[in-house]
């Protein structure tokens, strides 16, 4: 049997790329967690941490599409490197801010300007597509990439924590800064692999968010996002409740575990079945393995069983997700149209968070995974409801609605 990850990685350059790749999506995660642990050590109010974190992250989900749209337009090198510099800059003044006490207004303008972080998982799916576009083994390298945005979430987190807590406060954002630094500069220099650009006559005009497929696929993982971030929060509500506290890392670690896992095997997989049926099984047994988390809480075991299972299909579900992307959207606005998926599940995991948050304070720990049985169910729904525009063929332009009929 053919090892399709040994394959993906013959071709030249794959190796140099993926792996720049991982330490500059690492700040990702790393950002929004290491901001709350910096403000709420050096201010000592956590409204103000979560308020400064969440105006970063609002920002970034607002104008990474766009900086994407520019990386189409003017390749990446062109427009990753100013943005990447914009966002070290404010980083570093984030930390000088924090550290010196300087106004609460400032710590609000660096956070908004840090929001420049280009979204390289984007940057990445396009270096493969670009290698595999049309092949089987474009598959097997969305599955690896999944993966490892699933060990991202993970390292990343724990890291920035990690170093927040057990060194100083700025030290979470200060590993997050120069990780971004190094692995976008490692990322740039490999240009045989970036993706050329189209000429004026070979690109579409507009945005990707108008395209139905990259509406669909976004608002359904926005909801699969939320279910992510539930199980965290929920997670660590629970365990604190049954007085085991520290197993909350071990419950979420093997959440994020099982995906990994079975976006691995996925990946070594030819499957025939059409792209948007895959996605919707994919999302069905999301939905449907959210259930047992309602009722097998009751010890750490049962809760980390139970949360084992419910994120399975996490991984398969993103794979097909971008899969989506790369077949429906035009080859000229690709980075765009996965940055707004990605958009999708950082917005999912904001509100995620928020919803479970507030149902595990008003009405106790275990009744948070309702907000991920709900969500799942939203989730397929939508994917359902657009099975028909997401089996259509690539868009070649994007439809003016200035020149569209009038119903």
């Amino acid at each position: 049997m053919p090892n399709l990850y040994r394959d993906i990685f013959r071709a030249p350059g794959a190796k140099g790329f993926a792996a720049a790749g991982f330490v500059a999506r690492l700040p990702i995660a790393m950002a929004p967690i290491g901001i709350v642990a910096m403000l709420s050590q050096t201010h000592g109010e956590y409204w103000l941490a979560g308020a400064v974190s969440a105006t970063y992250a609002l920002t970034n989900a607002l104008v990474s599409p766009q900086i994407s749209r520019l990386v189409d337009r003017y390749g990446q090198a062109s427009i990753v490197v100013p943005a990447t510099l914009v966002s070290v800059i404010a980083f570093t003044a984030l930390m000088i801010a924090a550290n010196q006490n300087w106004s609460t207004w400032t710590l609000f303008v660096a956070g908004f300007f840090a929001a420049a972080m280009p979204s390289m998982p984007a940057m990445i799916r396009a270096r493969w597509t670009e290698i595999f576009r049309g092949k089987p083994e474009l598959n097997t390298a969305f599955a690896f990439e999944s993966s490892m945005d699933e060990m991202m979430y993970i390292a990343g987190a724990s890291l920035s924590v990690g170093l927040a807590v057990s060194v100083f406060p700025e030290a979470g954002i200060l590993a997050s800064t120069v990780l971004l630094t190094i692995g976008t500069a490692a990322f740039i220099i490999q240009r045989s692999s970036e993706p050329k650009l189209r000429s004026a006559d070979q690109r579409a005009t507009g945005s990707a968010i108008r395209l139905p497929a990259v509406q669909i696929v976004t608002l359904a993982l926005i909801f699969v996002g939320a279910i992510f971030a539930t199980a965290e929060v929920s997670a660590v509500a629970i365990t604190e409740e049954l007085g085991q506290p520290n197993a909350a890392s071990l419950v979420v670690g093997v959440y994020a575990v099982g995906s990994f896992v079975l976006g691995l095997v996925l990946g070594a997989l030819k499957l025939t079945t059409p792209l948007q049926k895959q996605f919707a099984v994919a999302v069905g047994v999301v939905a449907l393995t959210q259930v047992p988390l309602l009722f097998f809480t009751g010890t750490v075991p049962l809760l980390a069983t139970a949360v084992f299972v419910s994120g399975l299909a996490i991984s398969p579900t993103f794979i097909t997700a971008f899969g989506l992307i790369e077949r429906r959207v035009p080859e000229s606005m690709l980075t765009e149209g996965v940055t707004w998926v990605m958009t999708g599940i950082g917005i999912g995991m904001a509100l995620g968070a928020f919803l479970a948050g507030w149902v595990v304070d008003n009405l106790g720990p275990r009744h948070g995974f309702w907000v991920s049985v709900l969500s799942a169910s939203i989730a397929l729904s939508v994917v359902l409801l657009g099975q028909r525009l997401l089996s259509g063929r690539r868009m070649t332009a994007v439809p003016d609605p200035a020149t569209q009929p009038a119903e």
